[in-house]
């Protein structure tokens, strides 16, 4: 298991899968108040999020329309 609490399942990158796995991981890392975990499975997360965006939308939505998406919303 690694540096995780509990048992989390794998994904598979560019699936959502993947995300989920990057999620419980965060999660765990919150539960845990791992400050440099959190931000290694943050990064993951995006990561596994921008893998997705590849894989799903095939070039005509990038992860850069993501981040723009982001900034829009922004309160």
């Amino acid at each position: 298991m690694g540096y995780h609490l509990r048992e989390i399942t794998k994904g598979r990158l560019g699936e959502f899968s993947k995300i989920r796995e990057e999620f419980e991981e965060l999660s765990d890392a919150m539960e845990q108040d791992a400050k440099i975990l959190v931000l290694c499975e943050l990064a993951d997360l995006v990561g596994a999020i921008a893998a997705f965006v590849k894989q799903e939308f095939k070039g005509s939505i990038g992860f850069e329309d993501v981040i723009l998406m982001t900034q829009m919303t922004r309160d």
